[in-house]
């Protein structure tokens, strides 16, 4: 039995018949989404997202395209995604940057308009010395450095980032003075680490196991609170200085006001990607600890206990945004 268009149009806009376009567009996602990386092409980051870009791309049934924003220490693609309409189809990969970034200009827009979806994994830190280096242990180390304030110098890979940071916070618990001294990126500052122009850096596992395991850098400590797999042999920082952790880690974000449903959508495929044991495999490769599955609520936990900490090194070190 035909139905007269007007009766037609009356149960549609009743909702009794359901236009095959309009259901479509209540399943998602139903285009390609983007996530953005305020990190370098091939930093850990980069090389993460696309991973897991992989990975929700093949179970989720639409691509998802990483695009490449670095600059200003991540807070361009922040603000990018900021900006971006909250309907799921833009994530950003948020890491360790971007508490600190919180804790160091003091902005309240990150936590405030970036949505938690999933965390991934950690990356530790290790605490890393020039072999010449009279310290062969972290208790040495700091009867060293307290003995000889000021002449130790320390590296890192800029101003703000995690790996100064871990070593302002080596400071302030260990009660020595060092000298930091910024680079342009880990790849310099390992240069003059590893030609004895400085004496310590605290390095993300990735960039610095080659070199240790070449026994062209002294290996002290890991910065997490438990023994690494991938440096198994070094205990933990927490170990020497009670109450120490530091680590690099990568996530996942989106506008604030993101559907739920939507936000859940992408939680379990992120909590099922890091249970797949290629992603695992690679992860590991990678340096990295995977985090258990947690919901988005575990994550802006974990984001808000992060931004505490830094917030106090920042204060205590005196540091200011440059």
């Amino acid at each position: 039995m035909r139905l007269h268009r007007r009766r037609l149009l009356q149960l549609m806009g009743a909702g009794v018949i359901a236009a095959p376009h309009i259901a479509r567009a209540e399943t998602y996602p139903a285009r390609p989404v983007h996530m953005i990386v305020g990190q370098a092409s091939g930093s850990s980051s980069d090389i993460t997202a696309r991973l897991i870009g992989q990975f929700l791309t093949e179970h989720l049934g639409q691509q998802f395209i990483v695009e490449v924003r670095p600059g200003a220490g991540g807070n361009i693609a922040t603000e990018a995604v900021m900006h971006a309409p909250a309907d799921g189809y833009t994530m950003l990969l948020v890491n360790a940057q971007n508490s600190i970034n919180a804790a160091l200009y003091g902005r309240t827009d990150f936590v405030r308009d970036i949505a938690p979806v999933g965390g991934i994994f950690r990356v530790p830190l290790v605490m890393d010395v020039n072999p010449s280096f009279p310290a062969k242990t972290v208790p040495e180390f700091i009867a060293y450095a307290k003995a000889n304030p000021g002449k130790v110098n320390m590296a890192s890979a800029g101003n703000g980032g995690p790996q100064h940071l871990a070593g302002e916070l080596f400071k302030f618990m260990a009660g020595v003075d060092m000298v930091h001294v910024p680079y342009r990126g880990s790849t310099p500052a390992l240069v003059d680490l590893l030609a004895g122009q400085v004496q310590v850096m605290f390095d993300v596992t990735p960039s610095s196991i080659p070199h240790i395991r070449s026994g062209k850098l002294r290996a002290l400590a890991i910065t997490t609170t438990t023994r690494s797999d991938v440096l198994p042999e070094l205990a933990p920082m927490s170990d020497f200085v009670p109450g120490y952790e530091a680590s690099a880690w990568i996530g996942f974000g989106v506008p604030k006001d993101t559907p739920p449903e939507i936000v859940d959508t992408l939680n379990k495929g992120i909590n099922a990607a890091i249970a797949d044991d290629k992603v695992k495999a690679r992860l590991h490769e990678l340096g990295g600890m995977v985090l258990p599955p947690g919901t988005p609520a575990d994550f802006g936990k974990m984001i808000a206990d992060d931004i505490a900490k830094w917030s106090k090194v920042v204060k205590a070190a005196g540091l200011k945004p440059e």
